[in-house]
């Protein structure tokens, strides 16, 4: 064992390497100076014991806007419960187990109830051009930049994507992903990165110490074999468990940018429509929007390995279109969050249409009062959100308590039936559009850290059209008889 300061509090971590971390870090990380290992994954009996032992991180706590810390066992030194305490202390493995459980019921509690960050903004805006602009620059601190080139990548074209930008790198690839697997798709991306890291690219991964809690030593060994640098985000304990870095990111030289829902698994492999295969939406970007998700990535970076980017990682960027975009960076924050903030912009700007897709539709109650004023103003509201197939039952029940109050308004909502569905998009008008990592839950509108590429382009607002038209063929219609082919109409 050894013990590195962690903020305000020491943390014990288990290691078999003889690297040790420097003092006076604020994060750390088993895979951290030079180490690539993991700690031993739970087990059933492990897994069993941890969902009792987060007694202190209720799920409707969460909801209710209560993100409270662990309990303090009786004799122990620390701010919080650690693992080298006898007194029901937790192992890593088993915290993370525990918080995993705590953050799939986060926001299935407490309905009715004031969340973190409730924030009215306004509730009417520019719909594009340069008024929209600069209500994103007041709103969000970024403004749209003209030059960009964006094309959709859906499903599991987006590793097809990722494989072929990755085998053009010269000087650096930079990935950041909540949910990292074993399967095909990591052993392919591996191999590609891999390839590029033997020729001298410089490779920087980051992988959510929850959200790939199962990535071993052993599967990452073809990474940092080849002179990758593989860290964990946010180890757990850490100061705030249920921040999570929720960003899907992939960078190749600061020139060309990937993102969207996409996790490194298998199930986003497919089509989105048949079997286990996950339905998802991304963007390829180049062009200026770049930098701002080089950023993201390189604060990310630098909370981890206290480490800054070479300057080169910031190329004057190039200008290959005409699509006016930019990427928004959400982390938590002890008001409003960006997320929730660019959420509100976009429905206070739609006049015509603001069609909704999320895998988790738990808004924040400003969100729902938009989306409420905009459907009793005539706006065509469409939210699109999982069904039966997905990944957490027992979001279903509030999603759908909160998708009958807006049907109440006018508006109209639809459930995703062959799979799973984990779109994050948003499309308003004729021409904006956001596509990105963020749900619209408590968690990932208050904790996480989450990023969106934003568009005013009505070409790739055509194209996001075409694409939710597709996604309703496939939908059931709430409030109509199963079976009942569901409205795709204007």
């Amino acid at each position: 064992m050894y013990r590195f300061p962690n903020r305000r509090r020491t943390v014990a971590w288990p290691t078999h390497t003889t690297d040790r971390r420097e003092p006076g870090s604020s994060r750390g990380s088993p895979w951290m100076a030079g180490s690539s290992r993991f700690e031993a994954q739970p087990n059933a009996r492990e897994k069993s014991a941890a969902a009792f032992s987060m007694r202190s991180m209720r799920g409707e706590d969460i909801a209710a806007g209560r993100f409270r810390r662990p309990h303090r066992p009786a004799g122990c030194g620390e701010r919080r419960s650690c693992a080298r305490c006898p007194a029901g202390g937790l192992s890593l493995a088993r915290h993370a187990v525990a918080l995993s459980l705590a953050l799939l019921s986060s926001a299935c509690f407490g309905i009715g109830r004031k969340p973190v960050g409730e924030v009215y903004l306004a509730p009417e805006a520019p719909d594009r051009g340069p008024d929209f602009s600069n209500a994103l620059y007041q709103t969000t601190a970024v403004r749209l930049q003209s030059g960009n080139s964006v094309d959709f990548i859906n499903n599991g074209n987006v590793f097809d994507a990722m494989v072929a930008e990755i085998a053009k790198a010269r000087r650096s690839i930079h990935i950041v992903s909540f949910i990292w697997a074993d399967g095909e798709v990591s052993k392919r991306l591996m191999t590609a990165i891999a390839a590029r890291a033997r020729a001298g690219v410089q490779c920087r991964i980051l992988v959510d110490a929850v959200g790939s809690l199962s990535l071993t030593d052993e599967e990452v060994a073809p990474l940092t074999g080849a002179g990758c640098k593989v860290r964990r985000s946010r180890p757990v304990p850490g100061q705030d468990d249920l921040a999570r870095n929720h960003r899907k990111i992939v960078l190749v030289d600061g020139r060309v940018g990937i993102t969207g829902g996409f996790g490194i698994d298998d199930r986003w492999r497919g089509d989105g429509v048949s079997g286990e295969s996950w339905r998802d939406s991304n963007v390829r970007v180049r062009g200026p929007a770049v930098l701002e998700m080089q950023q993201a990535f390189a604060e990310n970076w630098q909370e981890t390995t206290q480490e800054l980017l070479p300057a080169d990682a910031f190329p004057e960027p190039e200008r290959p279109g005409k699509v006016r975009a930019a990427f928004v960076s959400s982390t938590e924050h002890g008001i409003v969050t960006h997320n929730d903030r660019l959420t509100q912009l976009f429905i206070a700007a739609a006049h015509e249409r603001i069609w909704l897709a999320n895998a988790y539709f738990l808004p924040s109650e400003p969100i729902l009062q938009l989306l409420e004023r905009k459907a009793r103003q005539g706006v065509d509201v469409r939210i699109l959100a999982a069904g039966d197939k997905t990944d957490t039952g027992p979001y279903l029940g509030p999603q759908r308590e909160r998708m009958d109050r807006l049907i109440a308004a006018g508006a109209k909502a639809y459930e995703y039936e062959p799979s799973m569905m984990h779109s994050k998009t948003m499309l308003v008008d004729r021409s904006l559009v956001a596509v990105g990592s963020c749900n619209l839950d408590p968690l990932s509108l208050n904790k996480m850290d989450e990023g969106a590429l934003v568009a005013d382009d009505p070409a790739l607002a055509k194209q996001l059209e075409r694409q939710w038209t597709q996604d309703l063929s496939h939908a059931k219609e709430r409030g109509k008889p199963r079976g009942q082919v569901a409205d795709t109409r204007r």
